[in-house]
């Protein structure tokens, strides 16, 4: 009775029976071999981890790490971003040779203080604001804001012309007289940085090579120049140095050749409100930019919103380097490129109601007053909707009509009122000699299949445009890294919604395709009659970001199509992807606006022969 007494306190011959047989089961279990399918749960889980490629080592790692204070993670994504932020300055000054131009704790500390604020504010967007739509939202205007200060004053196509009429709009002029003319300071900024500076500046010349052939030389596409080995260089900064220097300007600036007003009011407004806190001339473009910076980031907000399926194609368009340049520039492309998402938007929602028709209708009406004619065509897009998605009373028909009728009569009334309005303006010929819109659409209906080739030829040189979206300043700069990477991460977008559940179906898919192939074809064409010389193989003028909406849609369709085809793992409504896009698309956006930076004001640098 010993063995039982000391097990349980007593003398109990049942209780030491049971105990002694537990244990001789439990060390019988260790020496028994198992019978098939009669594992324990623990190596079954070994072994299926090793199924998956995971030793017990490295998930003892990794839930280690799980159980590690989330700051630490956020410290190590702080000074990782540090790290890279060394490593681009120091890449700066050996790469461009900046030891004669820029010291190197300035340059280093500024990189630092960018990435640090880039860490805070994805920490705070992650630590307090829930809703995906409302961080792209916050993400879009902050990665703007890095375009709105990386971009020189003035350098976005027709931004000169574009901020002296928001300039006369915030002064309360609506009405266009070609004699009246600007304060010193708008004359002075316009002066000291022309549009298209790198074209502007450029220079062609002769020189000779290694072996003393004479050679060709062309400084296009360069913003800085070096004169000769050594010297002194030139660029965008020495604009700065001639705005605040402190001189009148030479000449005085009147109001331009240029009669927009409904779609200039974002930025008029932003100015006004720069004026009335003291800014000058400068500061009022800045505050014109982030005003159309804002507006952008809301329409791509109610945009989001809309989206029920193709999220990560949406938030990779909004948050393309080539849409974030133009949000964040004194142009009305600003606010018509976030009007066009949010149309877009509504073939990606699971009901249309009357409210839906309503923001459709302002929306439509928007971008036909900002391009008139050729933005009629969006009229198309309810009809292609599914009819399982209509739930308004609105007519399909009905809708079109009031599309079609409304956008077309608002924009010969603004023909009308910029005309009527018109005061001591000289007659302006032609830009281009030898372009005639009767002339050049004649042409077209006589030689439609030249036309096409026409066409076909222009797209192919250049690259379809989709090898175009790293093209900034006016057509003058290219930022090759962008355009090289671009067209990728667009379809990385799309390959992140094919999960979705698509309702397409073919005659929707036909329709949104076709939808997508007329307004590029109308663009072209419109530059074709407008600003190309009769008859001319080339057509001239023709720039990606006309098609940024167009490859919008097709890029949903492309989505759309593989979602039929793939057999993804992840469920429909899944928000790791969209996760993931936000925080890919904004990183590459920033890493955009650096990049631009870094050509107009760090390198390369073309070296003048001496």
């Amino acid at each position: 009775m010993w063995y039982c007494h000391k097990l349980t306190g007593r003398a109990c011959p049942r209780a030491c029976l049971a105990i002694a047989g537990r244990t001789f089961a439990k060390r019988s279990a260790r020496l028994m071999p198992f019978k098939k399918g009669s594992f324990p749960a623990a190596v079954k889980r070994q072994k299926s981890t090793k199924r998956k490629g995971i030793s017990m080592t490295q998930q003892n790692i990794l839930a280690r790490l799980r159980r590690l204070p989330g700051g630490v993670f956020w410290l190590l994504g702080w000074l990782c971003a540090c790290a890279g932020a060394v490593c681009f300055a120091y890449y700066w000054r050996v790469f461009y040779y900046l030891e004669g131009r820029i010291a190197a704790l300035p340059l280093t500390a500024a990189m630092v203080g960018l990435a640090s604020l880039a860490t805070l504010a994805v920490f705070l967007l992650v630590r307090f604001v829930k809703q995906l739509d409302t961080k792209a939202a916050v993400c879009i205007f902050l990665c703007g804001a890095l375009f709105c200060f990386a971009n020189p004053p003035l350098q976005t196509p027709d931004e000169t012309n574009h901020f002296l009429r928001s300039y006369s709009l915030s002064l309360g002029h609506l009405d266009f007289d070609a004699s009246r003319t600007y304060p010193d300071d708008v004359a002075k900024l316009v002066e000291s940085f022309p549009g298209a500076w790198v074209n502007s500046h450029t220079s062609q010349g002769m020189t000779t090579d290694e072996d003393g052939n004479p050679r060709v030389y062309t400084t296009e596409g360069y913003a800085l120049k070096q004169q000769g080995e050594g010297g002194p260089v030139s660029g965008v900064a020495d604009g700065f140095a001639a705005y605040f220097d402190g001189q009148p300007a030479e000449n005085s600036v009147s109001e331009p050749y240029f009669f927009m007003t409904i779609s200039m009011a974002p930025q008029a407004l932003g100015i006004l409100i720069a004026r009335l806190l003291g800014f000058g001339a400068l500061g009022c473009m800045y505050a014109a930019r982030l005003a159309n910076l804002a507006a952008y980031a809301v329409l791509c907000w109610l945009a989001l919103r809309n989206c029920k399926r193709y999220k990560p194609v949406f938030l990779a368009f909004m948050l393309l380097p080539l849409s974030l340049y133009m949000a964040a520039s004194v142009s009305y492309d600003a606010t018509l490129l976030g009007f066009y998402y949010l149309v877009a938007s509504f073939y990606c929602k699971d009901e249309i109601t009357d409210r839906d028709i309503a923001l459709f209708l302002f929306a439509f009406v928007m971008m036909n007053v900002a391009k008139p004619y050729i933005n009629l065509l969006w009229l198309v897009l309810p009809i292609v909707l599914p009819k399982s998605a209509w739930k308004t009373r609105w007519k399909k028909w009905q809708l079109a009509v009031a599309c079609l009728v409304g956008g077309f009569a608002l924009g010969k009334f603004f023909d009308w009122y910029g005309t009527a309005f018109r005061y001591n303006y000289p007659y302006v010929g032609r830009q281009i000699a030898g372009a005639g819109e009767v002339e050049q659409l004649a042409f077209i209906l006589s030689n439609p299949l030249r036309y096409i080739a026409v066409l076909l030829g222009t797209f192919y040189e250049n690259k379809f445009y989709v090898g175009q979206m790293g093209l900034f300043g006016a057509l003058d700069l290219e930022v090759p890294f962008i355009s090289l990477i671009s067209p990728m991460l667009l379809l990385f977008g799309a390959v992140l919604s094919v999960h979705e559940k698509s309702s397409l179906k073919p005659a929707p898919a036909l329709g949104l395709g076709a939808l997508s192939v007329l307004y590029i074809t109308g663009a072209a064409t419109a530059m074709y009659i407008t600003s190309t010389p009769v008859g001319m193989i080339r057509i001239i003028g023709v720039q990606a970001r006309y098609f940024l909406p167009a490859f919008l849609m097709l890029t949903v369709l492309l989505a759309a199509v593989l979602s039929h085809v793939l057999e993804p793992r992840l469920a429909a409504g899944q928000k790791k992807p969209q996760a993931v896009a936000l925080w890919t698309f904004a990183a590459f956006g920033m890493l955009g606006a650096v990049l631009l930076f870094q050509h107009y004001f760090i390198g390369p640098v073309f070296v003048l022969p001496g």
